[in-house]
């Protein structure tokens, strides 16, 4: 398939499988960033109610960086990967403190949880510029149509052809026609998993990361002891490797022998 051929299917395909949702409606900046947050490792049909509600409670950034951790964290209770949470708090901050939305990838990536792809889906999808990011919808589309003999594809190989093939004129549109064509590509049995860059999710049950969100749900009830919280949770060995992780990551505070969320 050439370069126009595929321009022209992308187009069809963005037309005819176009999922409706609430950053699309308004492409704030702060919307924008919001629903990348909460996209990483979180699937769209779950993030929209979560999204709506987090909206409702922090209409903008202002807001988001006036309310306390602990609120943000209450939040976004059912998200998982709660450092999502407080990465947001903090570049709501710091986006306040700079006294405005950056809209370039060196402003983009200084803020806290804000990588190079995340930061050129927010220039695309909020500030409709070209940028170039690859995630796992666009490799979808990208290694069926362009690599789909080849056993390993790498994403500077698929960057050169996003490279020429982008929407200059509207990339905001011709993205949200990758991520709606890749996830329909994936529900046909199209995966990424060719791509040297394919990590698959590993499962909560039994992880740490389910004990991390334990915690953090136990404590959105209120202060706990240590005691108290292992007794509660029937706390095993993953109980104090995930405590103490929560502490490092400034998500759980100990103030006069009791746990609390961070404030």
């Amino acid at each position: 398939m050439n370069e126009d051929e595929f321009r022209r299917q992308l187009k069809q395909q963005g037309e005819e499988l176009y999922r409706d949702m609430p950053w699309r409606q308004d492409t704030r900046p702060y919307y924008v960033l919001v629903s990348e947050l909460m996209l990483q490792q979180t699937q769209v049909d779950r993030v929209i109610p979560k999204f709506e509600a987090f909206i409702a409670a922090f209409s903008d950034e202002r807001a988001l960086a006036q309310a306390s951790l602990a609120n943000v964290l209450r939040q976004w209770q059912g998200l998982g990967y709660n450092r999502r949470a407080k990465f947001l708090h903090d570049a709501a901050k710091e986006i306040i403190e700079r006294g405005g939305f950056p809209d370039d990838e060196s402003g983009l990536v200084s803020l806290p949880g804000v990588g190079k792809n995340t930061a050129g889906a927010i220039m695309a999808y909020a500030f409709n510029k070209p940028a170039i990011f690859i995630e796992t919808n666009v490799r979808a589309v990208y290694i069926h149509h362009f690599f789909n003999n080849q056993d390993q594809v790498d994403d500077k190989d698929i960057r050169e052809i996003l490279e020429q093939t982008i929407d200059h004129k509207n990339p905001r549109a011709f993205y949200w026609a990758l991520m709606d064509y890749g996830s329909w590509l994936k529900k046909q049995g199209v995966t990424p998993n060719r791509s040297r860059h394919y990590k698959k999710q590993a499962p909560l049950k039994g992880s740490v990361r389910e004990v991390r969100g334990q915690i953090v749900l136990a404590l959105t009830t209120g202060d706990a002891s240590e005691v108290d919280l292992r007794r509660s949770l029937s706390a095993d060995e993953r109980f104090e490797q995930a405590l103490t992780g929560l502490i490092k990551d400034g998500l759980v505070t100990v103030t006069n022998g009791k746990l609390h969320l961070t404030k």
